[in-house]
């Protein structure tokens, strides 16, 4: 196959980065105890987020020699890991795993291929990584895949999952079929849309609504719910376009007509809403890849992580509301701390210290492989 690829040129693996605080970034961290009209009110004053520092590698979650020693779900190498919650379990979203790699091997690629992967666990304490408890897994305990695909490149090389939620006593997973994976930061994809599980994760079915075209800006999303709501913000295929937002009830997911895309504020700042998907306006304008959005407590403020294409870097933002306004980008990790690195996502319950402290998993391209990191949020 030939594989997603990096974001920048590889030297050598990165283990702690240094303290950052400069550029742009987009972290979403937990909803927990804000009200919702505080989540939605455009009248809160934007900027909180000062910088981002003591960002270092807390663990390797996959690989033979990570701390769940996925080898013996037949995994040597996977990438991504956006995560959600359901069935009082987080679980792990994984793209392309493979069960073989060659000594040495850089990037995506090997043998036992599956388009993706699923763990979950039950461990909350994120400070010394996180501990699977397993992987949805056939009869000889194989990590299986969950959404299939072609694999046939120029036709459908592989269904990749951006990022999970619940909604209706249901699991669904937001994937993208990929065509065709081209140069560093760049792919091809026939369309976005849902699967969906009704057997705690078991099996998945492909739902023929709602979709999205290839060259949509809802390719990849990140989804959160609120006060009864699904907000997903998405950006295109590969890493180089920017941040629109659509919601949608959460007992009409399934409803293509149901979904509403931000069209922009009116004189008094709420947000107007459209039932035509090309009314969307971009509310994030940047490189962006690979996003997660959480509320975060400690910044009483929405925030964003992505790869940002263009600065080869991690990054993370602040939004005064899922529309915004959005604040400057923050680094995570950059090429020369991480060479290799892309997909940082965060997760609402992995935070310490009110959500000062917020905890992402982070790919790396050299080994292909998933890694656990935290950082310190520094407030105004």
């Amino acid at each position: 196959m030939t594989p997603r690829q990096p974001i920048g040129t590889r030297t050598r693996r990165g283990a702690a980065v240094a303290t950052v605080a400069l550029l742009s970034t987009a972290v979403l961290v937990g909803c927990t105890t804000a009200s919702a009209a505080t989540k939605l009110d455009p009248a809160r004053k934007p900027f909180v987020l000062a910088g981002v520092t003591n960002v270092e590698q807390v663990a390797q979650l996959t690989g033979h020699d990570s701390l769940n020693k996925t080898g013996r779900f037949e995994i040597a190498g996977q990438d991504l890991g956006s995560m959600f919650q359901a069935d009082g379990k987080t679980w792990f979203v994984f793209g392309d795993t493979f069960g073989q790699r060659a000594d040495g091997q850089t990037g995506g690629g090997g043998t036992e291929w599956r388009s993706n992967a699923l763990a979950y666990t039950t461990d909350t304490d994120p400070s010394d990584g996180i501990r699977f408890d397993g992987y949805i897994a056939d009869d000889v305990g194989w990590a299986k895949e969950l959404i299939d695909s072609k694999k046939v490149d120029g036709t459908e090389m592989t269904a990749i999952p951006t990022y999970g939620f619940e909604a209706n006593g249901a699991m669904y997973l937001a994937y993208m079929s990929v065509k065709h994976w081209g140069e560093p930061g760049e792919w091809e994809t026939n369309f976005a849309g849902l699967a969906k599980s009704t057997d705690h994760g078991q099996t998945w079915t492909k739902l023929d609504r709602p979709r999205w075209g290839g060259n949509s800006n809802f390719v990849q999303v990140s989804v959160a719910k609120l006060d009864g709501e699904l907000y997903f913000w998405g950006v295109t295929h590969g890493r180089f376009g920017g941040v629109q937002l659509m919601k949608v009830p959460e007992k009409q997911v399934e409803e293509q007509s149901a979904y509403r895309y931000f069209a922009g504020t009116a004189a008094d700042g709420t947000p107007r809403w459209s039932s035509d998907e090309s009314a969307a306006k971009t509310i994030v304008d940047d490189t962006v890849g690979e996003l997660s959005v959480v509320w975060n407590e400690y910044l009483q403020r929405w925030t964003m992580s992505y790869t940002d294409g263009g600065a080869e870097s991690a990054v993370l933002r602040e939004g005064a509301t899922p529309w915004g306004p959005w604040g400057e980008k923050f680094t995570l990790a950059s090429q020369t701390d991480v060479p290799g690195l892309y997909a940082p996502y965060l997760a609402p319950q992995y935070t310490e210290d009110g959500g000062r402290t917020i905890y992402f998993t982070l790919s790396v391209w050299d080994p292909y492989n998933v890694y656990w990191y935290r950082a310190e949020l520094v407030r105004r």
